[in-house]
């Protein structure tokens, strides 16, 4: 376990392992130590290239390999064809700007409410005014059902393949505090609940990594932000909360949610990332953009 002298690092190591989520690729991977990385060619389906990966016509999340090192971002496939993907529902009080798709299942079309939905013609999809994407439903017409379903349960695998990580870098950093803290990549855990009550920076190359391991719940405070500096980007930032994800009014949030209930955006809050959630999703005149590839 490394000591922690605040983070601030004008340079990062990069880790040395490659992460790989099957998110959507319906392969179920077993969890290793950072001793033993998981394979590539083990989990099956190639990484799709990005330049196939921004028309997916919702036909669920794909592999997304996430590695520290050695990779360029062509070669990353992407984190998924929803930037937001629940299994209870969505709802949106008002306004929203949602960039990407959104896919409830095994919810109806019924448990996704506030958009003012129009249905396509061919009832595969919808669209609405606030979405800058199609929004897919269990009850739509083929194949959406069956693309939901291995969205979700692909979505599953990938909670317990990143909740499985082992020998952390930091384990109980700050009591979970994490207001005004600098993280480097590598793999965080926490026993308990984590907050964000004051600005975090994420630091590292385009090619690092960080996991956060929350067994409790993740709360950000109103007007905080999460910024990226030395190249980090969203796309390698994953949270796995276990209890409940509440961003509140005017934050800013910055990675991928794997949630295992509900994740609420307060009035105003912003993202930049994706949100997988077991339960739901809250949104209320949230603006979400899904990474860059």
């Amino acid at each position: 376990m490394k000591n922690l002298n605040l983070l601030s690092k004008t340079t990062t190591t990069a880790l040395a392992m490659t992460m790989v989520f099957a998110i959507g690729c319906g392969n179920k991977g077993s969890s290793s130590s950072s001793a033993s990385p998981f394979s590539p060619a083990a989990l099956g389906p190639a990484i799709m290239p990005a330049s196939d990966a921004r028309n997916l016509e919702g036909k669920g999340p794909y592999m997304v390999n996430l590695a520290a090192s050695g990779l360029t971002a062509s070669d990353m496939g992407s984190a998924g064809a929803y930037v937001i993907l629940a299994k209870a529902g969505v709802s949106n009080v008002t306004g929203s700007a949602i960039t990407g798709d959104i896919g409830v299942s095994p919810a109806a079309a019924s448990y996704i409410t506030g958009f003012s939905l129009v249905a396509d013609s061919t009832n595969v999809y919808s669209t609405s005014i606030a979405v800058i994407g199609k929004i897919f439903a269990a009850d739509y017409a083929v194949p959406t059902p069956s693309n939901l379903t291995t969205a979700v349960g692909s979505m599953e695998t990938a909670y317990t393949d990143a909740a499985g990580r082992s020998n952390p870098d930091f384990s109980e950093l700050n009591v979970g505090d994490l207001g005004g803290l600098n993280l480097e990549p590598g793999l965080y855990k926490w026993s308990g609940s984590v907050s964000i009550p004051s600005n975090v920076t994420i630091s590292g190359s385009s090619k690092d990594v960080w996991i956060f391991q929350i067994s409790g719940d993740l709360l950000m405070a109103s007007g905080v932000s999460i910024t990226l500096a030395g190249g980090a980007l969203a796309k390698n930032i994953f949270w796995q909360v276990a209890g409940q994800v509440d961003i509140l009014t005017s934050a800013h949030f910055e990675g991928i949610i794997l949630g295992k209930t509900a994740v609420n955006l307060q009035t105003s809050a912003s993202m930049n990332g994706r949100i997988y959630s077991q339960t739901e999703v809250s949104l209320d005149d949230n603006a979400i953009t899904q990474p860059a590839l």
